[in-house]
């Protein structure tokens, strides 16, 4: 969106703050309607992909396509290569013509839209998004197809929330409803779908936004659950519990350093997005760069089939992955090697404009590099049992915790893609590690690096508004003066001159409140002499609002916000206070140091 569509929708943000809001009762029933679309909506996505695919790959038309199946081989011999540059063609001009935000692995996006575009993402994204993505995959682009569905979700929750006026917080709270769906449906994850809107998407987390997320996502779950079956996205064999002894020590161990290589390649891989994009830059045209870009992805994908009989980085590289859970014949060097053409591939997809999104990749990343060490540790004679898929899953969700930062969605991701209970533990352990080596390499994410590279700053935390329940005598200023309004301004200063600061003035008449003064009595020094001849009553100003000393600071703030007040004059609590009553001022610089030092607490 350009500048002036930005102003346009600040513009709008006062308008729309005054809208009536909606009961809880009838966002959740169009949370529910946003699930159940979002949910058909991935059944026709991955139908999508999987004619697309069998049409560029095999030359025929079907719908039945199985992304955990190693892609046959091509009867399009050495030409396969170019299956990808076609796609590229299609992809630049739906991306180039009619949704420049389709482009890339949508998520940035949508955040972007939920922080500084009120929730509004144009409904035509969700329209070319699936198109170009489904192109995008089913030609071999090494992207994943969660991507799509999270930013066709998020542009369905805000398209009904644009036609339902609503307040931008409601319209967000679908945004964020329909990206958990679309998290769910992708992978049959209903609890991940919520814990990844949690962690991303939503700004602020209660029951009233919890709720609308849980019902979108239950709906997606349900609805592609009745087309895919109730079982888990990867089959994986049974994992034998960690008891408690020195080998299960020796293990955890193990996790937690298989978390910081993670962390170090998930790094890696953030970096690597960044390399890609500044270097295709460089190509003039957009055609050109895509183009380009996807054919060094046909020559890699056709010397990988070439070499080892398998095309592996193509698409969403999910036949890979269920390879190695499965306990397939991979060496270590190979696994290595697959690594790095995933990486190579993934960064030559997005950096030269493809549209996908970035789980898959890690996902595959992941598996390699847990398969890759402990195939390593294996060969090197470790005395301890270890379970080559066990690391694979583990690897898994570290990479993806790695790279987008969103420990609980990892965690709870990895568990409902695999239902292995037993896998928690390890999971939690490698996740932490390989987020905090991540960060300390790379401190933005794989979704808030492209964004500051805009511009655009995302919090990197979720602060409780702990001062919201701070009482206006902890926050108000007690060094206040209660004066009559007869009172000299001349006068005033002379008494005060020695002060040489700025002073809160609570005005009365007859000893009622009848006015406020903010005063720098330094003032006095340079009107020298000077005789103004006028009175606190003169100049008191009216803009103030009165509140009670056990009033909680949100009710202040709300008080001041509604009235447009200056300040707020505490009291004790009297319906109709006196100047004997004020014991306090509370101004919007008080309310910014409650803000300021709540946030002390927290660990940067």
């Amino acid at each position: 969106m350009s500048q002036a569509g930005d102003d346009v929708v600040s513009a709008g943000a006062v308008a729309e703050d005054d809208q009536r809001r909606l009961s809880l009762a009838y966002l959740t029933i169009l949370a529910l309607l946003v699930g159940i679309v979002t949910g058909f909506g991935a059944v026709l996505f991955r139908d999508l992909i999987g004619l697309l695919h069998n049409l560029f790959f095999a030359g025929h038309f079907a719908l039945a396509y199985d992304a955990n199946d190693f892609t046959s081989q091509s009867p399009w011999g050495a030409a396969v290569i170019l299956v990808p540059v076609i796609g590229a063609v299609v992809v630049t001009f739906l991306v180039s013509n009619f949704a420049p935000e389709a482009k890339g692995h949508g998520v940035p996006e949508v955040m972007e839209a939920i922080y500084y575009r009120n929730g509004v993402i144009r409904p035509i994204v969700a329209v070319v998004k699936s198109l170009a993505s489904a192109v995008a995959i089913g030609s071999g682009a090494s992207v994943g197809r969660e991507g799509p569905i999270i930013q066709i979700g998020s542009a369905l929750g805000s398209t009904l929330g644009q036609v339902i006026r609503m307040p931008p917080g409601q319209r967000i709270s679908l945004v964020a409803a329909g990206a958990g769906a679309g998290i769910a449906a992708t992978f049959n994850t209903p609890i991940g779908g919520v814990m990844f809107a949690i962690e991303l998407m939503m700004p602020e987390v209660s029951a009233s936004t919890f709720l609308p997320v849980a019902i979108a996502t239950g709906a997606a779950t349900f609805v592609g659950r009745w087309f895919f079956g109730q079982h888990a996205a990867f089959l994986v064999p049974p994992m034998a519990p960690l008891t408690a002894d020195a080998t299960a020590a020796a293990l955890l161990l193990l996790y937690a350093l298989l978390g910081a290589i993670t962390g170090v390649a998930a790094a890696t891989f953030v970096h690597s997005l960044d390399v890609a994009e500044d270097l295709f830059d460089r190509i003039p045209g957009r055609y050109a760069r895509h183009m380009f870009g996807m054919l060094l992805l046909g020559l890699l994908i056709y010397a990988l089939f070439r070499g080892f009989g398998q095309y592996y980085v193509d698409g969403v590289g999910y036949a890979t992955i269920e390879s190695i859970l499965t306990g397939g014949s991979f060496s270590v060097w190979l696994l290595g090697l697959l690594f790095f053409c995933k990486l190579a591939a993934t960064a030559l997809s997005l950096g030269s404009g493809s549209s996908g999104g970035i789980f898959s990749p890690s996902l595959f990343m992941g598996a390699a590099i847990g398969a890759w060490f402990a195939s390593a540790l294996s060969a090197a004679g470790v005395p301890i049992p270890i379970s080559i898929p066990v690391f694979a899953m583990v690897g898994m969700g570290a990479m993806v915790g790695g790279t987008t930062g969103a420990v609980m969605t990892a965690v709870t991701m990895a568990f409902e893609m695999t239902r292995e209970y037993d896998i928690v533990m390890p999971m939690i352990l490698a996740v932490a590690t390989s987020v905090g080596t991540a960060r300390i390499l790379s401190p933005e994410n794989i979704y808030t690096q492209k964004l500051v590279r805009r511009g655009r700053a995302i919090p990197k935390a979720r602060h409780a508004n702990m001062f919201l329940v701070r009482y206006a005598r902890d926050v108000m200023d007690a060094d206040v003066l209660v004066l009559p309004m007869e009172k000299g301004f001349d006068g005033f200063l002379h008494e005060h001159e020695a002060d040489g600061k700025l002073r809160h003035v609570v005005v009365t008449r007859r000893d009622r409140l009848y006015g406020v003064l903010r005063v720098n009595t330094g003032l006095r020094r340079g009107l020298g002499a000077a005789h103004t001849g006028v009175t606190l009553g003169d100049i008191a100003s009216r803009n103030f609002t009165i509140v009670t000393d056990d009033m909680i600071a949100y009710d202040v703030i709300e008080r001041m916000w509604r009235r447009k007040a200056m300040m707020a004059v505490v009291v004790r609590g009297r319906e109709a206070p006196h100047g004997g009553d004020v014991v306090g001022i509370i101004t919007k610089e008080h309310v910014a140091d409650s803000v300021a030092s709540s946030m002390t607490i927290y660990p940067r």
